[in-house]
């Protein structure tokens, strides 16, 4: 299997066949999306983290109190 680039330079590469601008539109665009995405998942997940914790610590002192009132 015999790769070759496509391209004769960097300048051609770059202009990608006189459709640079929708191509590297689309890479930019999903390059956002992307980090976006993770962002958005990092975020709610420290959120619902936090959540449980709460809970767990509320279940903790309910239990904690009931043991008490026994």
């Amino acid at each position: 299997m015999n790769l070759t680039f496509q391209f004769a330079s960097l300048s051609e590469f770059i202009d990608m066949g006189g459709y640079a601008f929708y191509v590297w539109l689309s890479y930019g665009s999903a390059a956002i999306a992307f980090a976006a995405l993770t962002y958005n998942s990092v975020r709610k997940r420290k959120a619902v983290l936090a959540d449980i914790a709460k809970k767990q610590a509320r279940e903790s002192r309910l239990r904690q109190h009931r043991s008490q009132t026994q």
